[in-house]
């Protein structure tokens, strides 16, 4: 009865804890989502080499490359935990992959939606196979496919092993996607890398700095956005096993 007296306290206490730190990180989230808001669509000047529905449709840039950040942070967190559960085999690695991989499609499904958008005015047409845009929907699909592997397994230790293998597999598409504008022939601008003669030059070199500052606070804000709901999911995946293993011990 001791026992209990103390261990409940300390984990209402704990609770206590998370709910403050979500409330927290919810205020944080939203501020920083905000100014970066500001900063896209105010303080950016507009971007000089462009004209008309352009201009206007260049700053979804913001947008889109802060949707990149969290399909990036994603992955790699999955990643990262896929290969902490084939060493350590705890289910709660399993867990974090899974809320990764879901917080990455989000993102991964937001770099198609604002690129498609982007692509509009500046492409007349709202999709092209372009090898970047082309390995980023297959991407997309081997994502969707992990979930689909983890909701056909039941038993949770087969499940875990399985997605954790096909999660290492799926990440190569990655640095796939990335490249894809420079190693083929792509009209995708290039943000970091112009070797491409094909491609539309290095983008990074034509940001100002009002522009250059716009984007920092949207890849600060969606990095964010990303480790929040990453740890949110995870959070709810592992109180969601607890409640199974309580129900299944009722029965």
């Amino acid at each position: 009865m001791a026992r209990r007296a103390v261990t409940r306290p300390a984990r209402a206490m704990k609770a206590s804890f998370w709910i403050r730190l979500h409330a927290y990180a919810a205020y944080a989230l939203l501020a920083c989502m905000a100014f970066a808001l500001w900063a896209g669509l105010a303080r950016a000047q507009p971007a000089a080499n462009l004209e008309g529905a352009e201009r206007v449709a260049q700053r979804i840039f913001y947008a889109h490359m802060g949707a990149n950040v969290m399909a990036l942070t994603g992955f790699a967190v999955s990643f990262a935990a896929s290969l902490a559960y084939l060493w350590r085999r705890r289910l709660r690695w399993d867990s974090l992959a899974a809320a990764g991989v879901e917080v990455g499609l989000m993102g991964a499904l937001g770099i198609l939606v604002t690129g498609s958008l982007w692509a509009k005015p500046t492409w007349n047409t709202y999709w092209t196979w372009d090898p970047r845009l082309t390995t980023t929907t297959v991407l997309v699909l081997a994502y969707v496919a992990y979930l689909l592997v983890r909701n056909g397994l039941e038993n949770v230790r087969t499940r875990a092993l399985f997605a954790s293998l096909y999660a290492l597999l799926a990440y190569a598409l990655v640095p796939v996607t990335y490249y894809s504008a420079v190693w083929f022939r792509s009209i995708h601008p290039l943000m970091f890398f112009a070797s491409n003669d094909q491609a539309q030059g290095d983008f990074s070199a034509a940001l100002g700095p009002t522009m250059r500052f716009a984007l920092q606070a949207a890849l600060a804000a969606f990095a964010l956005l990303a480790a929040t709901l990453i740890v949110l999911r995870w959070r709810q995946l592992r109180l969601d096993a607890q409640v199974r293993t309580l129900l299944a011990q009722l029965r």
